[in-house]
């Protein structure tokens, strides 16, 4: 039920398991409440808030340099800049794969295909994000290396990391750092905990995309080798682990 709501574009696939529990979708008249039920979007009447589920609805992936000040968000009570107002020339009702900080700027990927969007975000896959932060002082090679390895923050200690530095002054440096979990700002509390505080965040790459010098605050479509090159990305991993991907 929730894989036919997510590549319906009605929401991610996690927001789908959400509106089942919470008895807003129902099957040929009958509330549904139960993961993982089966049903066939040809044939049975599918509804979300007693609103028919229409047919499955183009697949659109689109690639977005957020800027800094604009929020991840569909709306903003206080009126900010949103990413979907950046992408409002689609035509298509979108949403997020995952988040950037208000402050942060880079690419984001918008999609209505919450298939695709889970995969990309559930840490079974390990899809890599790189980032490129300017950090306050000079960082040394012993900070650098407890990146590599893995830091201790309030929530665990994170996974191992690439880490690469592009240029170091005694003010300010600027790292390159790849991970490949989804933590909650987890890039800048890694810098803070080696005592590098973040002055500014970008992400240049999520799996195997890079922006490639799209212009901040522009978008573009997703070509059909890049949406291939995301469904790999997960695929790839989704045979050497147990009970396969997600259902």
């Amino acid at each position: 039920m929730q894989k036919v709501l997510a590549q319906a574009g009605v929401a991610s696939r996690r927001a789908a398991e959400e509106l089942i529990r919470a008895g807003r979708v129902s099957v040929n008249g009958q509330i549904v409440t139960e993961l993982g039920v089966k049903v066939d979007p040809e044939r049975d009447e599918v509804a979300v808030d007693g609103r028919k589920l229409r047919r499955r609805a183009e697949l659109v992936y689109v690639m977005l340099n957020k800027p800094a000040g604009v929020l991840t968000t569909a709306r903003d009570p206080q009126g900010r800049p949103t990413v979907l107002q950046l992408v409002a020339g689609t035509g298509v009702r979108l949403f997020p794969v995952g988040r950037l900080d208000a402050d942060t700027e880079g690419l984001l990927l918008l999609t209505n295909d919450g298939d695709l969007a889970h995969r990309l975000l559930h840490p079974r896959y390990h899809v890599p994000k790189t980032y490129v932060a300017e950090v306050e002082g000079a960082i040394p090679a012993a900070a650098l290396a407890r990146l590599a390895e893995g830091v201790s923050l309030e929530d665990g200690c994170t996974a191992p990391a690439e880490v690469r530095l592009v240029r170091r002054s005694r003010r300010r440096s600027i790292v390159e750092l790849t991970i490949r979990e989804g933590r909650k700002r987890q890039v800048k509390r890694m810098l803070a905990a080696v005592g590098h505080p973040v002055r500014s965040l970008r992400r240049v790459a999520f799996g195997p995309l890079a922006l490639d010098g799209l212009p901040v605050g522009a978008w573009r479509p997703l070509a059909p080798g890049e949406v291939t090159a995301l469904r790999q990305a997960t695929a790839a991993r989704s045979h050497n682990l147990p009970g396969g991907g997600p259902d």
